[in-house]
């Protein structure tokens, strides 16, 4: 019996599920466009995530994080891999079945100028998932539109009003307020603070963290800034190269990261204080990253990582936990101590459970690969 076994006969279904996740865009040349190549956007992805939970999604820009959140919610197709929803399989679903799902998940996306249109006053934005999906006559929607202004920060006044008469702060509320309309129980917010000032963003955070006490909302917060992502994920998943090589309780991942990656993202992080700023090692990753049309073998990170050795070269790490559900996909992991890897390697020559079962919210280990154990080796920094 798998993870993913237990935790149903517990009741334990997570609200959404990845399995095997896979998008990948075609290249295609020619007079008669012929496909040459594929760019690996989001390549064999698996999580979880519960109900009420907010899951942190970070990496550098291009990793494929923005992909992953729109390929969710099916705004872009699936390549491969299965998408479950509340127990039910999603990623094959048609339009007219897939319609009522999508009253359940919603976007907030990154750029507050590009996702209102232009030409539309702010009551018409926010009531047109209503009047997509037939909900209430038009007396009844514009009172509900004057309800959820109200509660993102805003006017009723503001009913007439188009996007340009506002600010960058304001417009992004506006994009959460149409997110709300259909009491959603999960919104993908994909970077919503990044293109506002610094001064606003934390207005923003705590706004997201109101409305989820309020509604019970559950959260994939994506995010490139690991400061802002601490502060409101209770679990962060961390993504290279269209892959997840880390995911931990989030407090965790800051004390104790396993993945040389996370090491070096986490080094990047600015400190307040001067004097630890000065004492912190600053890690520099060399070289490029990698072009997703041809991703390196083995683990994708070993031509930029310190650690690297033939064996990362050659072998593809599975994540693997190493307790408290602190899964990392690593050769070399960093913060183990012995006894924990010694546990660690029984569990991988003995357990038959899969890997991507073991991304799933769980206390204990996942294994996927028996080859695996011999090599490990540890790290401290």
């Amino acid at each position: 019996m798998t993870v993913l076994d237990q935790a149903r006969e517990s009741g334990e279904v997570p609200l959404l599920e990845a399995r095997h996740v896979k998008k990948y865009f075609p290249i295609r040349k020619g007079v008669l466009q012929r496909e040459v190549g594929r760019v690996h956007a989001v390549d064999d992805v698996s999580f979880a995530v519960r109900e009420g939970e907010t899951l942190g999604l970070v990496g550098e820009s291009g990793c494929g994080k923005s992909t992953l959140g729109r390929t969710l919610v099916r705004l872009l197709e699936p390549t491969d891999g299965e998408i479950i929803f509340q127990g039910k399989p999603i990623q094959s679903l048609g339009v007219r079945r897939l319609r009522p799902l999508r009253r359940e998940m919603q976007m907030v996306f990154q750029d507050p100028y590009a996702s209102l249109n232009p030409r539309k006053r702010v009551g018409t934005i926010v009531s047109d998932p209503m009047r997509i999906h037939d909900l209430g006559n038009r007396a009844e929607q514009k009172r509900r539109v004057g309800e959820i202004l109200e509660t993102v920060g805003l006017s009723p006044e503001h009913y007439n009003r188009f996007p340009h008469e506002f600010s960058g702060g304001q417009r992004q509320r506006i994009g959460i307020a149409r997110a709300l309309a259909l009491r959603p129980k999960l919104i993908i917010a994909d970077e919503p603070v990044s293109a506002l000032d610094v001064s606003i963003q934390s207005q923003m955070l705590n706004l997201l963290e109101d409305l989820q006490n309020e509604f019970q909302l559950t959260y994939i917060f994506i995010a490139h800034d690991l400061g802002v992502v601490r502060h409101v994920s209770d679990r962060i998943a961390v993504m290279y190269l269209g892959k997840i090589v880390e995911l931990s309780p989030a407090e965790e991942l800051y004390t104790r990261p396993i993945m040389p990656y996370t090491e070096a993202l986490l080094s990047a992080v600015p400190i307040p204080d001067p004097d630890l700023a000065e004492k912190r090692e600053r890690i520099v990753l060399e070289g490029d990253v990698p072009s997703p049309i041809n991703p390196p073998s083995g683990c994708r990170f070993h031509p930029r990582c310190r650690y690297a050795t033939d064996v990362c070269k050659q072998v593809e790490p599975p994540l693997v936990d190493y307790g408290n559900g602190h899964l990392a996909a690593c050769h070399h992991p960093l913060n183990v101590d012995e006894a924990t890897l010694r546990r660690v390697e029984v569990a991988e020559r003995h357990s038959p459970a899969e890997a991507d079962d073991s991304a799933l919210p769980q206390d204990s280990s996942g294994s996927s690969d028996p080859a695996f154990s011999s090599t490990h080796d540890t790290h401290s920094r």
